[in-house]
């Protein structure tokens, strides 16, 4: 599947990286992380399959969702450092679990090789009733998505994902197929490999998607993994902190 790509920095010794999106988001989720890179690397921020402005798909799993990110970086040289936030870290993990030899580096923010037991159903039926058909603009579309989410910074993160420029405006999701495939996005697939490349965990200091659990399994499939907590952080460390989180990756990636 071709994705949607945001392309910053220029080529040079260094191979590109490559910026996967969570659950609901699209690559200008991650542009702090994007253009702190961009000074000294390409940088290709992707929206993920079902999600921005990527193709639509019945299909959301870790295979394809591996895959796609391999068709980004076979087209820009066959090799690169992956950074991946929630699901893209699923994705990124899933991808240097698979194909080792097209990461160089991996960096993953908030998120384990494990299946959780939430799940974010909750979400879309509250985007899906909300009728931001109506809404004349984002603020407007804020006011019919609180009648349904209580927590600002949720919503605000969703209307992101908001295309007012539609006729009329609409969700730049696939929400039916997110909803088919939850258990697929919750779960992780069996594995027995390993990824034996530098690698870098990142979670957030207030966050529980990263568990003694969950440490447990990133040291197990992730023999040279670096992890770390940022104070003060939850899920969305890199909007809580995004400078310290930034230049943590920046130093990491070409170091």
């Amino acid at each position: 599947m071709k994705l949607s790509l945001t392309i910053s920095g220029q080529p040079g010794p260094q191979p590109p990286v490559l910026v996967a999106h969570g659950l609901f988001g699209q690559a200008r989720n991650l542009g702090v992380i994007s253009r702190a890179l961009s000074d000294t690397r390409q940088v290709l921020a992707v929206d993920m399959r079902n999600h921005g402005e990527s193709p639509w798909d019945d299909r959301h799993d870790y295979d394809a969702l591996a895959g796609d990110l391999a068709e980004v970086i076979a087209a820009y040289g066959g090799r690169a450092d992956v950074v991946g936030h929630s699901m893209g870290g699923k994705a990124s993990m899933w991808l240097a679990l698979t194909r080792g030899d097209m990461v160089r580096r991996l960096a993953v923010l908030d998120i384990a090789p494990v299946a959780y037991g939430h799940t974010q159903d909750g979400i879309i039926e509250a985007l899906e009733a909300t009728d931001v058909a109506s809404a004349a603009s984002r603020s407007g579309a804020d006011t019919l998505l609180a009648e349904q989410l209580d927590d600002h910074s949720v919503r605000a993160f969703l209307l992101q994902s908001l295309d007012l420029k539609a006729s009329p405006p609409r969700w730049k999701m696939n929400l039916a197929a997110l909803r088919a495939n939850m258990e697929n996005l919750t779960g992780w697939p069996e594995s027995g490999t390993t990824f034996d490349g530098p690698a870098l965990f990142l979670r957030g200091g207030d966050s529980d998607y990263v568990t003694a659990q969950g440490e447990a399994a990133i040291r197990e499939f992730f023999p040279q993994a670096v992890i770390e907590a940022i104070p003060g952080t939850g899920h969305w460390l890199h909007a809580e902190k995004p400078g310290q989180v930034a230049a943590r990756i920046v130093d990491f990636l070409n170091g």
